[in-house]
Formats: C-alpha cells, structure tokens, sequence
C-alpha cells in the first residue's frame, strides 16, 4: 500500500527495507548494477509513492492547461477545443500503457531512453535521449516566460528579467536539495494545482448555471455564437472548421506533454514494482477530469472570438481568469493568478529535474559526457543539473518581445519533441512486444499489462496518429495570405519542424559512425538488471483503518 501507510510505517520499516537492499540501494552504480561502467555512487531511490502519484497525476499540469487554452480555443471553438483534448488524450493514454508495461517490469535510470538501447537500437537511444534532454531544456524557458505572463495580471511596470530571475532562483534550489526535495515540492505544488482545477470546473460549472454576482446563465451559449467551432484562416465550410480542430492537436500535445517522466523517475523511485504500475493506473484520471473536464467548462465559459485568449494580447490570456473577471468575481481572479503561477513553478521545477536526469541517462550508456554521470553523496547528479540550469536563460529572450510570443514558440519547438519521444516509446514497444512473443515471455506474468495493448494495437495507433500530426502540424504556414493575412513565417516554421528534421538526421547519422544495428527480438536482454530491481521491491504492510485505505487508494 502507498501514501499515508507508508508514511506512518517509514521508520519501522525503514531499517528492514536498508538491510534487504544493502549496497543494491546505498553503495551500488547504477552502470554496475547494469553492466556498463564505472560510477561511483549513482542515484537513489528517495520518492515515494505520494510523490510518484502526484509526479504521475499533477507534476506537470501547467501553464499548457492554464495558459495555453486559450490560444487554443480561439483556434478551434468550444467543440474544437474539447475534441482536439480528446484525440490527443487516447494518444497520451495509449503510450502511457506501451510505457508502463515496459517501466514497470525494468525501473532503470535513463528510463525510455536506456530501454530504447535495450530493444530497439543504440542509434535510437541515442537519437531519442538527446530530442527528450533538448524538449525539457527548452520547456524550461518556456514555463518561466508563461510565468512572467502570469505576473502581468498584477503588474506591467516591473520588467520581466526580474520575475523570470525570482522564479528560477526558486526552481534550482528545489532540485539541488535532491531527488526528495523535489518530490516533496511536487507532492505540494502538485496538490495545489489539482485542488485549483477541480475548483475552478466547480466554480466554472457554478457561473455557466448563473451562481455568479451577475446572475447570468451561459449555458451553451457561445457554442450557439461564435459557435462550436471557428472557421480557420477565414476559410469557409467543413475544411476551415477542420483545420481549426487541427490547430488545437499542437497545443493540446504540450498540455499532455510530461506525463511520461514518471519513466525517468523510476530510477528513483522507491518500491518501483509496486508504486510505478499504481501510477501508470491513474493516468486516465489526469486526461477525464483534468484536461477534458477543463476544456469543457473553459469552452462554456469564455467565447472563442475574446481578444484576450491570443498570448501575444498582453492582458489576461489564462481562459479561467477571463471568465471569472467576466462573471464579476472580485480579488478570485488575483488568487487563481497565484494558484497558476505556483503550477509554473512546479512545472519548471519538473523540467529541469527531467532535463538533468535525461542527459544522466545519456552519460549512462556512453551517449554524452562522462561528466554528466557524477553524482554527491546523496545522489544528486549535479553536474547535469548545473548545466541544464544555465539553459533557463533562454526565458530572457522574452524581453525583446511579448513574452507570450516567445512562450508561443517554446511550446512549439516541444511540442515537436514531445512527440517526437511518445513516438519513440511506441516504437520501442513494438519490439518489445515482438522479443516478449519470440522469448515465450507471458505477459500476464509482467508487473503490468494493458488489455488493449494486445498485439502492440495501442502503440501503432498512436505511432499512426502522431506521425501525421507531425508531418501536417505547419498547415497554417502554407495556406497563403487568404482571408486572415496568413504568411510564410520563418521561425514558425524552424519551430514547428526543426526537431522533426533533426530526429532521422541524429539517427542515420549515429548508425554510420558507430555502425550500430537493431536488436533482434531473439537476442533482446530480459534480465540484465532484474537482482537490483527485485531487491529494491518489498512487500508494504496493509492499512491499519479506513482512513488509510481511502489514501491508499488514491495514492
């Protein structure tokens, strides 16, 4: 059992469990433990199983749910809002479950991507290990200028460098107290951010039923005018208002975007074979009531056509805040600010912790630096971290423009890479799939499985899916002046497809020069590993009473 259980029972069973894992939890490396190397100390497992829920959960809804909306609702109307959320949420859930069957079974640093070297190919690891350092590197900035967005609601008069400073200084020191200290921050920022959205569909479903000081009941009335959906670029008919519906997919990617780090945690998560499967469960939790129940209320609440909802407008930009400033509900509006801006700094928090913990990975498996592999004492790899810092200074090029434009083309760049790396994990869970079959591994055995992964069908829908969002997601760019002005933008388009380019030009390009091969599934490792991991696994006692079964449970 998990959360407040194994709280309680940390310190009796704390003793127990050092004394079963030994050296396999304090004094091992982790390259060692997986035949591969030399690393004095490595990382440690320090979070918990609260931690790995709200990791999983809540760790990075951010400023794409928040903010991020917005933009999207006036590219695709209420409805084209909601059923972009919704294509993208079966994509996130199908590599969620390719994901957790293949992290559950090995909970091994590098996560997906050492796991890529394993059952695919080390070119792939290579090439997906660098696009996923890349994404979380570069989101970082981009949740710091969101966070300057945020600030704006109250203040116009103080420059932006200053708030981007003060958020950054906070996100660093969370992450150099370790791997505990930033699932203890998560667990709150986490929290925080939930209870706000559950708050806000409450208080959204609340004034769409005319509960607010105006006493005006929306209903669906914007979906009635400007309508469901809106007519992209101006073009007319069924074609325009799907390209509106396509416009919110991108946008949608980069609010889904992260759930996977609970892969690259795993190296430090604690009791890995029981809390990563506990985890991977509550994925379909975060896409309903999240990310669809949120889109719903945001589409009654605010109309499509709001010149608020563009970033680049400078005023309020985050739907949730509109609607309630609209609805007359004084000093709410400044505390959902606050409550936006913590998830800001969570999701920064979240992305530096990624960042550095993928280009460890890469370290691992020779694919970066040696350097990047050295650890503290306690398990921090600080080297890695120290360099995915100096990064952050990125958010800085907002002060040349709006920082929603700057936020509007870091969401793109990840956006790409995000897929880009779900992609990937499904490719390797075709050959995962295809080694368990020609081993005679059942995958009923596993410590996870998913009933409609049966034959590896939910990892080419999605591999499907997002190699078409990929290929088609600069539409807009060649569509022509038309009736909105659309033009040919450059850095549009070096944002959108940069890392579509650079991902088979990484991977060919690492083939001819290490003259790697793809894994046949006959030869595939299945074992190499599994004394650490079985180690680290132990049985955690029942709940005592009801109030730790309810924890338990959501936990």
């Amino acid at each position: 059992m998990s959360g407040l259980n194994e709280e309680y029972d940390e310190k009796k069973y704390g003793d127990q469990y050092s004394t079963q894992v030994g050296s396999a939890q304090d004094n091992h490396a982790p390259e060692t433990a997986y035949g591969e190397g030399e690393v004095k100390v490595g990382l440690k497992r320090q979070l918990k199983a609260r931690h790995m829920a709200m990791i999983s959960i809540g760790g990075v809804i951010g400023t794409g749910l928040f903010l991020g909306t917005g933009s999207a609702l006036a590219h695709g109307g209420p409805l084209g809002l909601f059923l972009g959320y919704a294509l993208m949420g079966s994509i996130c859930y199908a590599v969620m479950i390719s994901l957790g069957e293949m992290i559950a079974y090995l909970p091994i640093p590098g996560g997906h991507i050492k796991l890529a070297e394993r059952f695919v190919d080390p070119a792939l690891s290579f090439t997906m290990g660098w696009n996923y350092w890349y994404n979380w590197v570069i989101i970082l900035p981009a949740e710091l200028s969101a966070a300057a967005v945020l600030i704006n609601f109250w203040n116009k008069t103080v420059n932006n460098a200053a708030w981007i400073s003060i958020c950054l200084v906070v996100v660093v020191t969370i992450n150099l107290f370790g791997a505990g200290a930033y699932g203890e921050a998560e667990f709150w920022f986490a929290s925080i951010k939930v209870l706000t959205i559950v708050g806000l569909i409450i208080l959204g479903i609340i004034i769409t039923s005319g509960g607010g000081p105006d006493h005006q009941s929306i209903g669906f009335k914007y979906w009635d005018s400007p309508g469901p959906f809106v007519q992209y670029a101006g073009i007319a008919g069924v074609t325009g208002r799907f390209l509106g519906f396509f416009a919110v997919l991108t946008q949608a990617a980069f609010s889904y975007i992260g759930t996977e780090i609970v892969a690259i945690a795993a190296g430090e998560a604690k009791n890995p074979r029981r809390n990563l499967p506990r985890s991977i469960r509550k994925v379909y939790i975060r896409i309903l009531v999240f990310y669809l129940g949120g889109t719903f209320i945001i589409g009654l609440l605010v109309p499509s056509d709001n010149t608020s909802l563009k970033l680049n407008s400078g005023t309020l930009a985050s739907p949730f805040v509109i609607a309630i400033k609209n609805a007359g509900i004084p000093v709410l509006p400044s505390i959902i600010n606050a409550c936006l801006l913590t998830s800001a700094w969570s999701a920064a928090s979240s992305d530096l912790y990624t960042s550095s913990r993928a280009i460890y990975g890469l370290a691992l498996t020779h694919q970066a630096p040696k350097i990047f592999a050295r650890t503290t004492r306690n398990g921090l790899p600080y080297v890695a971290l120290i360099f995915c810092s100096l990064f952050a200074a990125l958010a800085y090029m907002s002060l040349g423009s709006t920082a929603g434009v700057v936020f509007g083309y870091f969401a793109n760049l990840t956006s790409s890479a995000g897929l880009l790396t779900w992609w990937g994990i499904c490719v390797t869970y075709t050959r995962w799939y295809a080694g368990l079959k020609a081993q005679g591994i059942d995958r009923k055995s596993l410590p996870y499985h998913a009933t409609l992964n049966k034959g590896a069908a939910a990892a080419w829908y999605a591999i499907v899916l997002i190699s078409i969002i990929l290929i088609f997601q600069g539409f807009a760019l060649f569509l022509g002046a038309g009736e909105a002005g659309y033009v040919f933008d450059h850095a549009t388009f070096i944002t959108d497809y940069l890392p579509v380019f650079l991902f088979p030009i990484i991977y060919f390009g690492y083939k001819v020069i290490k003259k790697s091969r793809v894994v046949h599934a006959e030869e595939m490792d299945f074992v190499t590993g599994l004394d650490v991991i079985e180690a680290e696994s132990y049985d955690e006692p029942p709940p005592k009473n009801w109030v730790e079964r309810v924890w338990s449970w959501i936990m």
